[in-house]
């Protein structure tokens, strides 16, 4: 199989889900979904939803990867391990959170309470669209964990020093690379949850969860090298406009629960027609323009300053192609396929 069979493979998975997807709208809309339609916004949550787990998902694989990569005779047990409870732990902390917002809502009204978790994704949002942070986080979170599995790798060699020690380390590490971004994710759950319901969340989780299945399966189990940098991209594209249509409905919200004041631009008004509103929150007022304009200046803004300060790869940022769980001679650099 070439290298190239893999990238193949996976555009054609995700081809076939963009086509199951367009044919359940159509059975479940009578024929062309129609974008004025009550039930189109949970349908573009969804997708949202989807694309956001998948996005983390994705960073969490190129962090394992990383650290997996150059493990020698180490077994990546306790990582994959750590990753599992990572898994369990981001379960409980949805439980917890909705535990904790249902508890508030009985004192609190519930459109300020979706105002405030709105509030919370988009601030969730810009951390995962934030170009710098993602250079930071490439050069400082995974140098952080691959400098610790080597200190791990090295302790555990040392005379005196128990291989539970080390179990437990790598576990630990398998641990925070997961729950990190199921964290991130419980938080931006919780103002579509709010909106609409557990069963547009959970559609959207498992969009996101079988596209990152199928990256893990590639990357860990048939050990293909995939185009890394090209998907951050196209997901980091599709993220922004995420942002956009998130922003304009959370100022909208805000307007109705009188926390902006709604400045109408008339002629706006007679040209925007309604779907637009719907589909990507796109209001004919100055305080949602302004907001959304914002947004785009933030995630602009921040893309051109991590050009200017670009840090240098480092050489441990490791991408998996044959073994990465085996040797560390079967490893190539990660910072290749990393967004510029």
């Amino acid at each position: 199989m070439t290298s190239s069979a893999p990238a193949r493979l996976f555009l054609i998975s995700a081809a076939l889900l963009v086509g199951g997807l367009l044919v359940w709208l159509g059975v479940t809309a009578g024929g062309i979904p129609d974008p004025t339609a009550a039930t189109a916004g949970s349908t573009v949550a969804v997708l949202d939803i989807g694309v956001l787990v998948f996005r983390e998902g994705l960073e969490c694989i190129l962090v394992l990867a990383a650290i997996t990569a150059g493990l020698g005779g180490s077994s990546p047990r306790p990582i994959a391990a750590g990753a599992g409870l990572g898994f369990l732990a981001s379960l409980a902390t949805w439980f917890v959170a909705v535990g904790i917002i249902d508890d508030i809502s009985q004192s609190v009204p519930a459109l300020d309470i979706q105002v405030v978790t709105g509030l919370l994704a988009i601030f969730v949002l810009l951390l995962v669209m934030n170009w710098f942070f993602h250079k930071v986080y490439w050069t400082g979170w995974i140098s952080m964990h691959n400098r610790r599995k080597r200190s791990l790798l090295g302790s555990g060699g040392a005379a005196g020093v128990s291989r539970t020690r080390l179990w437990w380390g790598l576990g630990l590490l398998g641990f925070t690379s997961f729950y990190r971004e199921g964290f991130e994710v419980v938080l931006f759950l919780q103002s579509y949850r709010l909106k609409l319901g557990g069963t547009p969340v959970l559609n959207g989780v498992a969009i996101g969860l079988f596209l990152s299945g199928i990256v893990a399966a590639f990357t860990f189990i048939a050990h293909r090298k995939l185009p890394y940098r090209r998907m951050l991209v196209i997901t980091g594209v599709m993220l922004g406009i995420v942002l956009l249509v998130m922003v304009g409905e959370q100022a909208q919200e805000m307007q109705l629960a009188h926390w902006l004041p709604t400045t109408t631009i008339p002629w706006l008004a007679a040209a925007i027609p309604a779907w637009m509103g719907l589909w990507f929150s796109v209001f004919p007022t100055v305080e949602t323009l302004i907001a959304q304009a914002i947004a785009a200046g933030l995630v602009l803004g921040s893309y051109y300053m991590a050009r200017e300060k670009r840090p240098k790869p480092e050489v441990d940022q490791l991408e998996p192609t044959t073994t990465p769980t085996r040797s560390s001679a079967a490893s190539v650099r990660l910072s290749g396929q990393l967004p510029n």
